[in-house]
């Protein structure tokens, strides 16, 4: 039996209904009894996880480690995070990462102004070591996602969008955090978690991330899905579409991305796609079709020259076999 199999299976005997555990001291679920329950409760929330997918989500609540999410843009790693969320009832802190991020932006600040009007209403007489204690007091302190995760009185899912936008000074901030779950403010001292968060970091992969940090999550790939697996997302997503032609978009789709193209269209874009065809009420994909929906999964120019001369024209001319 496989390991996602074994995890499926601990849900208990055949024919059992697998139970949710709460967590009492906070009225939250929490950690779900088997994987295949928490692929229910993803697919309840509009996320069809794959198994692997599932079994380390699974395994990172039960577990209690971070999940690095890599993959190509657009594959589903931020919405695993809302989907999480959603499904353990659980409020979502995200930390959107960009180039020059600080910890001031991430971590904590302290509130100037407020400290400002504490020192002008102390007596003239007070002392600085009095003065000082007072305006370096946690009601001074202003959180970023990082800290508000961690000082958070019940659990959260804490998404670390983009990771490989920062810099490795930034990775090596978040070490204390992905391993001991607490941060270290030098006026206050530590400060743990008051819940356990689930973490997710995610990375389009664009750089290679730092071994310190990927040592410390369970790591997760998700790449762009078979075909079965994404016809079941476009059933998912867009219910209505007849079946021809959410089956021709999902074979449409395989063939773009088999090209060489500067960004190849994202699952994202397979579900735009299919709504907008089902908007236009189409029957079929026909190069009619596909030439004036062609903008919604290809946003570059010379990707959308490459698919009209090696897509669009072979569908005007009747070929079956697209991309062959």
């Amino acid at each position: 039996m496989t390991l996602a199999g074994r995890a499926r299976s601990a849900a208990g005997p055949a024919g059992e209904q697998p139970h949710l555990v709460t967590c009492h001291s906070h009225g939250v679920p929490e950690t779900p009894s088997s994987a295949q329950l928490l692929s229910d409760q993803l697919l309840a929330e509009g996320y069809l996880a794959d198994e692997r997918t599932a079994l380390v989500s699974w395994l990172a609540l039960g577990m209690g480690k971070p999940v690095l999410v890599e993959g190509p843009a657009g594959v589903g790693k931020t919405e695993l995070a809302k989907a999480l969320a959603k499904a353990l009832d659980r409020r979502l802190i995200r930390l959107q990462c960009y180039e020059g991020l600080d910890e001031a932006k991430a971590l904590y600040e302290w509130n100037y102004r407020k400290q400002l009007l504490r020192i002008q209403a102390e007596e003239g007489d007070a002392g600085w070591e009095r003065v000082q204690e007072d305006i370096f007091g946690a009601e001074f302190l202003l959180e970023r996602p990082l800290l508000a995760a961690i000082t958070s009185e019940e659990p959260v899912v804490l998404l670390v969008d983009e990771i490989d936008k920062t810099d490795q000074e930034f990775e090596a901030m978040l070490l204390e955090l992905l391993s001991d779950f607490q941060i270290s403010v030098p006026e206050l001292g530590t400060m743990q978690a008051r819940s356990m968060p689930i973490v997710l970091l995610t990375s389009n992969n664009s750089r290679e991330l730092t071994e310190a940090l990927k040592r410390r999550c369970l790591y997760l790939w998700i790449d762009y899905p078979e075909a079965e697996h994404e016809l079941s997302i476009v059933r998912l997503k867009a219910p209505d579409l007849p079946e021809k032609v959410a089956m021709r978009l999902v074979e449409l789709i395989g063939e773009v991305r088999a090209l060489d193209l500067k960004k190849p269209p994202s699952i994202a874009e397979s579900i735009d796609w299919a709504r907008a065809l089902l908007l236009l009420g189409a029957n079929d994909i026909d190069a009619e079709a596909f030439n004036e929906t062609m903008s919604v999964i290809i946003k570059h120019r010379s990707d959308l020259e490459t698919v009209a001369e090696r897509v669009g024209m072979k569908l005007g001319s009747g070929d079956a076999t697209v991309g062959s």
